[in-house]
């Protein structure tokens, strides 16, 4: 991690670009804590806000892609044969399948903040074969939101960023995703049998 934010301090813009397109294929990059340090580095003055938003945005963009051109083009073969260096075990792979099957295209834009299923969504998209354009708008607009999320919370945290303790935070954001995802699965469940 020290290495990851040593990197942002000392390369800016293009630091925090290559290390989310890292993170989000799945590297064991930690990107809510890098996103949280820009955020503080925006609020000491060492980086313009815009253009770090734009570097975090593109390179989750850049990295959800990349996962999605794999799972389109190999479908779930690479996961299975190469998922243990990123960390992927089965249960895993199925935990995110069966969530992708029930909640679709809201897992690409919800997927990034649960630890864990950011990685695999674009994968399991690609490998069942969901268009581009509607991947592009739920998974786009799902990293525009989590990088303005944590960057603006690093940003309102000032000094004490790095005293936020980012287990509970994610279990906080994993159970209000999940209530956003069932209140969204209610109410289409409701529009297709009426």
């Amino acid at each position: 991690m020290e290495t990851a934010l040593e990197w942002v301090t000392h390369y800016g813009y293009a630091a925090i670009f290559s290390l989310l397109v890292l993170g989000i294929i799945g590297l064991p990059i930690p990107d809510e804590t890098l996103l949280l340090f820009v955020g503080y580095l925006i609020y000491k003055g060492q980086l313009r806000p815009i253009p770090s938003l734009a570097s975090a945005f593109l390179g989750s963009l850049c990295g959800i892609t990349l996962s999605y051109a794999v799972g389109r083009t190999f479908g779930l073969y690479v996961i299975k044969r190469y998922g243990r260096y990123l960390h992927v075990t089965d249960e895993r792979m199925e935990r995110v399948h069966r969530w992708f099957q029930q909640m679709g295209r809201w897992a690409l834009t919800f997927g990034y903040y649960v630890p864990g299923v950011r990685h695999l969504t674009a994968y399991v998209a690609g490998a069942s074969k969901l268009e581009l354009p509607v991947f592009a708008l739920f998974a786009y607009s799902g990293g525009l939101l989590w990088s303005t999320t944590f960057i603006g919370l690093g940003y309102a945290l000032g000094q004490r960023w790095s005293q936020v303790g980012l287990g509970q935070f994610h279990l906080a954001m994993t159970a209000a995703v999940a209530i956003i995802l069932i209140f969204l699965y209610i109410r289409f469940r409701r529009r297709a049998s009426a």
